[in-house]
């Protein structure tokens, strides 16, 4: 195929420039304090495992760095909240599927003997009192949740049970966190008990379905970065560390059939996840157990309509675009009504305004009609003289920000994949959807620097006016020093790593 959309791309790649300067963590004040609900990433690709390129596969991140030592509670999800995946596959920026993920945390109040009065057990404060196995006997708090698929609008279309293709279960197990490796010796084969098949309504072809922590997958040099990109940007693009490379996640991650994901026969499709708690919150001064049930009180009584308090879809859109005045709102809004509300942070851009005074940069003219197209409608190329929707659906009629993925662009297989994605011509990676090796930073930078457009400082592009993409400038890259590892993510479902442990094993000791 001839991709002939350098010009189109190149407004893409500036507009993915502002949205993924790090990794969405704690990116508005209201989500700051509620991490539990922190969307963090959101991946979305071709299925690239051998034998799964029918599938699309969908990864939510929640709940930002995880410190894996972090017991006696570890990091579960919110009983109360509302997780969602949405996905847009008629160009209306509003949603036609939506998955919900919600979840229980069941407390068992496993106690051990110490010669208490009546001889009662005595309730311990460790999350497990011995190993921990598929059963979970030894766990004194067991996750699980159910998975629904609603199709129409979120919160008044038709909704459907998503159960276990194989036990026909409408509930699904959750893995401990990675305690460490006394508790869990084999931590990977412990986890990959919670991949389960599952039968997703009006879907002929199971799909795949876990959640479970997960080893951190986003690359970047953090801390510098908000630190007026305190970088060498020109530096090699291995010369610093990533400074998360020590943390965890919790993964929410679906593999669903793309024929069941599109509309007609248009193969792109738009998607996002948010997570929605109770409009209102009652604390408890005297909570007499960790949950409310018949035999207490908990901490809280929650109620009242779920409401929307974390959204993201393409990376970074709230923490490096949106004005520090808008974030709560961008985080509660949708992406139908993106143009009215947040359409000047895109038309007139701060960010290459501040890489001005920092790096003498001079910013391109506004307003930036160029990159509010890219930015809500995806990408129209040329192929061989005729239009072609990249990114972009066919039948668009209202934009909206969000992640956006031509299903009919093949996966490059997991050994033939180039982090740059774009950049390095590899037309699978960002910004056509995200994997987990795109390095988004660097991509980034380099594209705002120019790389695709004038590219006065002759950094690396994928030249794509003739019959083959061709790299150019190899090596040339902006970039914040920390590379990715393809070494570092699995090459099947889930794609994410086993989660660093708690504490390694004492008997080398």
């Amino acid at each position: 195929m001839d991709f002939s959309l350098k010009p189109l791309v190149a407004a893409a790649l500036c507009t993915a420039s502002l949205t993924a300067i790090a990794s969405s963590h704690r990116e508005a004040p209201l989500i700051g304090g509620s991490p539990r609900v922190d969307g963090t990433d959101f991946y979305m690709f071709r299925s690239y495992e051998p034998g799964r390129d029918g599938f699309v596969t969908l990864i939510a991140n929640y709940l930002p760095l995880q410190d894996s030592y972090g017991g006696p509670n570890y990091f579960k999800l919110d009983a109360n909240a509302l997780y969602e995946i949405h996905v847009d596959n008629n160009g209306d920026a509003a949603e036609d599927l939506t998955f919900q993920f919600r979840f229980t945390n069941t407390y068992k109040n496993l106690g051990v003997p110490t010669g208490a009065p009546g001889g009662a057990n005595v309730g311990v404060p460790l999350n497990n009192i011995g190993p921990v196995d598929a059963e979970a006997a030894n766990v004194n708090v067991v996750e699980s949740y159910t998975l629904s698929l609603v199709r129409g609008n979120r919160r008044t279309g038709t909704s459907a049970p998503i159960v276990d293709a194989s036990s026909g279960s409408a509930t699904f197990g959750k893995p401990v966190d990675n305690i460490g490796t006394k508790s869990i010796p084999d931590y990977a084969a412990y986890a990959n008990g919670f991949i389960r098949p599952i039968t997703i309504p009006g879907c002929n072809t199971p799909g795949r379905v876990f959640v479970g922590q997960r080893r951190e997958g986003f690359v970047v040099n953090l801390g510098q970065v908000f630190d007026l990109v305190n970088l060498n940007p020109l530096g090699a693009r291995n010369s610093a560390s990533n400074v998360i490379d020590d943390k965890n996640i919790t993964s929410l991650a679906l593999e669903v059939p793309t024929s069941c994901l599109t509309a007609g026969d248009d193969p792109v499709i738009g998607a996002w996840t948010t997570a929605s708690l109770r409009q209102s919150r009652i604390l408890n001064p005297s909570p007499t157990g960790p949950v409310a049930s018949s035999a207490g009180k908990g901490p809280t009584v929650e109620g009242g309509a779920y409401t929307q308090v974390s959204r993201l879809g393409s990376p970074l859109v709230n923490e490096v675009v949106i004005g520090l005045q808008d974030k709560d709102k961008f985080n509660a809004s949708e992406p139908k009504n993106d143009v009215a509300n947040f359409g000047t942070y895109v038309l007139y851009p701060t960010l290459p305004v501040l890489v001005n005074v920092l790096f003498q940069v001079p910013p391109p003219a506004t307003p930036r009609n160029d990159l509010l197209a890219a930015f809500v409608t995806g990408i129209t190329a040329t192929v061989n003289g005729s239009p072609f929707k990249f990114t972009a659906p066919a039948n668009l009629t209202v934009p909206g920000e969000m992640l956006r993925l031509n299903t009919a662009v093949a996966p490059t297989p997991a050994a033939s994949q180039k982090d740059l994605g774009f950049l390095a011509c590899d037309l699978a990676g960002f910004p056509n959807g995200r994997r987990p090796v795109d390095d988004v930073v660097d991509i980034a930078l380099t594209a705002v620097e120019g790389a695709i457009a004038e590219n006065a400082l002759n950094l690396q592009t994928c030249d794509v006016s003739g019959a083959t993409p061709t790299v150019k400038n190899a090596g040339a890259v902006v970039n914040d020093g920390a590379l990715p590892d393809a070494a570092d993510y699995l090459t099947v479902f889930p794609y994410l790593a086993s989660p660093l442990p708690g504490s390694v094993s004492t008997a080398a000791r």
